[in-house]
């Protein structure tokens, strides 16, 4: 069995900052989303893995090179344009050959990982394995309608009227079936090749498409509400260490994890909490549920529950909560009842009155 995880999209949810970088890439709990699926696919036992990129794709190969624990044979596979799931398997067709697959959206978070899905897979061998999970308010998502014993039996976009709460999570298995379905279907509105569209072509002839309901956390990264909430939920079975230099005066609460080369002073950490390598803390508050990337300056500041990425630092500032921070910020206090703002395009900011 192969995997194909796609990491092509543009992140337009997540701008301005991923103008300049992969949506992918952006850390939970101070490791890229993209690790945390590949993580998933090698614990699967799966070896052979196709990654679709886009025009982010030297970010993408170097940071996968420079990581150690990605222990897997990749293949990387541009795609020209982002135009559809299904085109992504048209596109990889050569790398799939004739082998099952499993297909991960490269942008999603699974607290358990896949392996449920895959043996399940394995013991029957369906056309098509599908992973479900359970939604309150399943209209904004595809909805899977299910029959007694689990199969599929019709799969709608985002429906008005949903027939079930069993909605499609972004890891779907494959096996050589669907590559007869992808070329049998059009584009849809989106001018996209859907592939919920091939997975209905499949059941309409009769195909054997199952389900497997995953029962813990998932979430779809693509927007920052939900980046932060997987950061949450990651940051909980994070194991604390201290590597890094922590002096006599600062106080460490909880499930704080200090990398190597890091250097606080004077501050209190409460966990859950990551920071990353040569960062430097002083005088500050941190936490809980925050991660701090590597190489950051954080002095004489608070900040709770947010994602701050590597290079930034923060200075002076009295509290900062529920926040992205991008690479290379530079955050400081404003003088007295005044603004000095530099924003790109599609920026969202709140200001205090």
């Amino acid at each position: 069995m192969k995997a194909l995880v796609l990491a092509g999209g543009t992140g337009t949810r997540l701008r301005p900052l991923t103008h300049s970088s992969a949506k992918q890439l952006v850390p939970i709990a101070n490791r890229p989303v993209l690790f945390h699926v590949l993580r998933d696919v090698a614990d699967a036992d799966i070896k052979e893995v196709g990654v679709v990129v886009g025009g982010t794709a030297d970010e993408i190969r170097a940071a996968v090179a420079a990581d150690d624990s990605v222990n897997l044979d990749i293949t990387y596979i541009p795609q020209g344009e982002p135009l559809g799931l299904a085109h992504a398997v048209l596109t990889a067709r050569d790398f799939l050959g004739d082998d099952d697959f499993v297909m991960y959206l490269g942008d999603n978070y699974l607290r358990g990982g896949i392996t449920d899905l895959v043996a399940d897979f394995r013991r029957a061998r369906p056309a098509a394995q599908l992973l479900l999970a359970r939604e309150d308010d399943p209209a904004g998502f595809g909805v899977a309608e299910l029959d007694a014993a689990g199969r599929v039996r019709g799969l709608e976009e985002k429906p008005a009227a949903p027939k079930g709460d069993h909605v499609v999570v972004g890891v779907y298995v494959f096996t050589p079936a669907v590559h007869e379905a992808v070329r049998a279907i059009v584009p849809s509105w989106r001018g996209e090749l859907e592939i919920t569209h091939a997975l209905q072509w499949l059941i309409d002839q009769g195909a054997d498409v199952r389900s497997t309901t995953h029962a813990g956390y998932w979430k779809d990264t693509g927007n920052v509400a939900d980046l932060l909430d997987a950061n949450r939920v990651a940051l909980e079975s994070v194991e604390p260490l201290v590597a890094g230099d922590v002096d006599a005066a600062t106080e460490l609460v909880g499930r704080v994890r200090i990398a190597a080369g890091a250097v606080v002073r004077g501050s209190r950490i409460v966990g859950p909490v990551v920071v990353g390598a040569d960062t430097v803390i002083t005088g500050c508050r941190v936490g809980p549920y925050t991660a701090i990337a590597e190489r950051c300056h954080v002095e004489d500041s608070e900040i709770e529950s947010s994602i701050v990425l590597p290079g930034s630092s923060i200075t002076g500032v009295g509290r900062i909560e529920a926040s992205l921070i991008g690479r290379h910020v530079e955050v400081t206090p404003a003088a007295p009842a005044t603004h000095r703002l530099v924003l790109g395009d599609h920026c969202k900011v709140q200001l205090s009155p």
